[in-house]
């Protein structure tokens, strides 16, 4: 399959998701994960259809950028970022979906007023518990999501998670239920007319669909679009 025939199963697999469900397939936004990929691949799949990036190294993507690789989609940064290199993000992506304690959080905030932007975020849900991943815990969100929301140059968006692997279908929709439910509770408890808190970010390739099932806004695919990932130094 070329290319633009794997975004566009992607997209038949994510509409038949949703409505499975009686969502809208309009509500769920494809993030191509462009991890690892060229510039020349990721002008590809923006070609082809492609509206969101998600870079998860910040050296690729500064280098990305510098190539202007993104023309044409927008860029949201999914990997882990350190507070050192958050001056590099801040204002460039228009969506940090990794923002997975109050020290990133913080130092995002001082880096959007030093330069006069305000930086649309996703608190980071360590909902497996997994000591290898980052993350604050679901009983964790309502406290951080208040600070980020009194925040002049943040403003929260929503959630992000990225569950234990899945080794069959199914086996992470609990996690994914307790993502939405929580998305849902922080919704209404940060109901203030100023917060807007829309997005959902969870699924990647192995498990997106039934990730829309349950109600993700956003999905993060890169190996079911791409490809397996070359190694970085071969």
């Amino acid at each position: 399959m070329s290319l633009a025939e794997k975004i566009q199963a992607v997209r038949d697999n994510i509409a038949q998701a949703a409505r499975e469900v009686g969502r809208d397939p309009a509500e769920i936004t494809l993030v191509a994960a462009t991890k690892v990929q060229t510039s020349d691949t990721i002008r590809q799949a923006i070609a082809a259809g492609i509206t969101v990036c998600g870079e998860n190294r910040v050296q690729e993507m500064t280098a990305h950028l510098a190539d202007n690789a993104y023309e044409g989609a927008a860029l949201h940064f999914i990997g882990h970022l350190q507070t050192n290199k958050v001056k590099f993000v801040v204002g460039r992506a228009s969506l940090i979906e990794s923002v997975g304690s109050e020290h990133l959080l913080m130092a995002i905030e001082k880096q959007a007023e030093k330069i006069s932007v305000v930086q649309d975020i996703l608190l980071e849900v360590n909902v497996g518990g997994e000591e290898s991943k980052s993350g604050v815990r679901p009983d964790q969100v309502e406290e951080l999501a208040r600070k980020a929301a009194a925040l002049p140059h943040v403003r929260l968006r929503g959630l992000m998670a990225i569950p234990p692997v899945a080794h069959v279908t199914g086996e992470n929709q609990p996690y994914f239920a307790a993502m939405y439910q929580l998305f849902v509770d922080i919704k209404e408890k940060l109901d203030d007319n100023k917060t807007v808190i829309d997005c959902l970010s969870m699924g990647m390739s192995g498990d997106y669909p039934d990730a829309v099932r349950a109600g993700a806004t956003l999905v993060r695919v890169g190996t079911a679009l791409f490809g397996p990932r070359p190694p970085l130094h071969p």
